[in-house]
């Protein structure tokens, strides 16, 4: 029978520590069932499980394998695998496979620790961790840093939607943000990502500054307010909203979009988006002049809003076709997927108001960006912590990778 071993060296990271090693076992024809290797702070660790063909003398591989680790200053433990063990090992190869992402402005021991202690209650194999973002200076953390760590996690849950509940209350007790997704196809193959704009791409509503510029200010943002939490219809609180602004100058327009605040890392999630062969998209239930204002500043694919009515270099107080609501969000989604050739579960919707629930329903990846209560509760994933960009963690891109800015 084939003798199967565990090789794990540990040491001084340098160039040549791999090759040497299977260069050893090549000379003998030794299968590689497993392999993985990490480097934290130039300290290697590599292990290689291995099968040693019939009639090998596995001692004088483990040898030769020992002397050039000493050599290169490294250390060395060989572990014999029983069929048992390793039977074991197979099967478990059919287990669920689930993702588990950390986000913050910096990520402590008592996050890995609240967060592992989970994992364990479910009984859940941690396969690998990885650090997705830069790395950290020593002292205070900049006001505008990030910090994320992904946890590849095996095993069957009964109900996933459980554990997601319970990461999501740790999440609000630690102030951090805890995404959980299945280790799915889908993950890796998102096609379309579509933005809501007030409060999402940009750090404003957009009517709300308008109607500080008509001199309707707090009347206009009592009833945002409400709409958002999901108090008021729409449509209704919209088209109300709107017929407080008769009356406004149109070149009001063009100075409020000049000096909207684009949301913290839109600029860069945007463009890593269009290198990356991603169609982008702005439904938004605000005014299409400001959303094709932002649809030329970061290179957005489509846009749809509202058009506000004008007539005579003055705002009419209505808007003309059909309001962009929930529902019509949704069916935009829908449309702009099929014309583009996209599954729905390829595509990630970002919203933060009671308005954005049914696009973030729909999409395979539903973000509740700095959203109100009744979202980040209903949405599938929440961000707060971070910036936009931040969303790119949750597709598994790591900042050495894809560090554009």
């Amino acid at each position: 029978m084939n003798e199967v071993i565990m090789i794990n060296v540990a040491g001084d990271d340098r160039p040549g520590v791999t090759s040497s090693i299977s260069g050893i076992l090549a000379d003998h024809d030794v299968t590689v069932l497993d392999i993985g290797q990490a480097v934290i702070h130039d300290s290697l660790t590599l292990g290689l499980l291995v099968e040693m063909p019939a009639g090998t003398e596995a001692a004088t591989i483990l040898k030769d394998i020992l002397f050039r680790c000493h050599e290169m200053g490294l250390q060395v433990r060989f572990l014999p695998v029983s069929a048992d063990s390793y039977q074991h090992w197979v099967a478990g190869q059919g287990k669920q496979r689930h993702i588990v992402t950390l986000l913050a402005r910096r990520v402590s021991a008592r996050h890995i620790a609240a967060v592992t202690d989970v994992v364990y209650r479910y009984q859940l194999n941690i396969d690998r961790i990885d650090r997705l973002s830069g790395r950290v200076p020593l002292g205070a953390s900049p006001q505008k840093s990030k910090a994320s760590v992904e946890l590849s996690v095996r095993g069957n849950l009964d109900d996933p939607s459980d554990f997601r509940r319970e990461l999501l209350q740790l999440a609000g007790e630690l102030d951090i943000d805890i995404a959980y997704q299945e280790d799915s196809v889908f993950r890796r193959t998102r096609r379309l990502v579509a933005f809501d704009m007030d409060s999402t791409l940009i750090e404003a509503e957009v009517i709300d500054e308008l109607a500080k510029a008509a001199g309707v200010g707090e009347a206009v943002a009592d009833i945002t307010e409400r709409a958002m939490r999901g108090e008021l219809d729409f449509t209704q609180s919209f088209r109300a909203r709107v017929a407080l602004l008769e009356g406004l100058n149109e070149s009001v327009l063009e100075s409020v979009a000049a000096s909207l605040p684009i949301t913290e890392g839109a600029e860069r999630l945007v463009s890593t988006l269009k290198r990356l062969g991603y169609k982008t998209a702005i439904l938004s239930g605000g005014f299409t002049y400001f959303g094709e204002y932002l649809q030329k500043k970061l290179g957005i694919d489509y846009v749809y809003a509202n058009d506000l009515a004008i007539a005579d270099g003055k705002v009419t107080g209505q808007v003309t076709g059909t309001v962009v609501d929930g529902q019509r969000k949704a069916e935009l989604l829908k449309e702009i997927a099929q014309r583009e050739g996209i599954d729905l579960e390829q595509v990630i919707a970002v919203g933060d108001g009671a308005n954005d629930l049914p696009m973030l329903s729909i999409a395979g990846l539903g973000i509740a960006f700095r959203a109100k209560p009744i979202v980040r509760e209903n949405a599938n994933q929440s961000i707060s912590t971070l910036g936009l960009d931040g969303i790119l963690y949750l597709l598994g891109i790591s900042d050495r990778l894809m560090d554009i800015s």
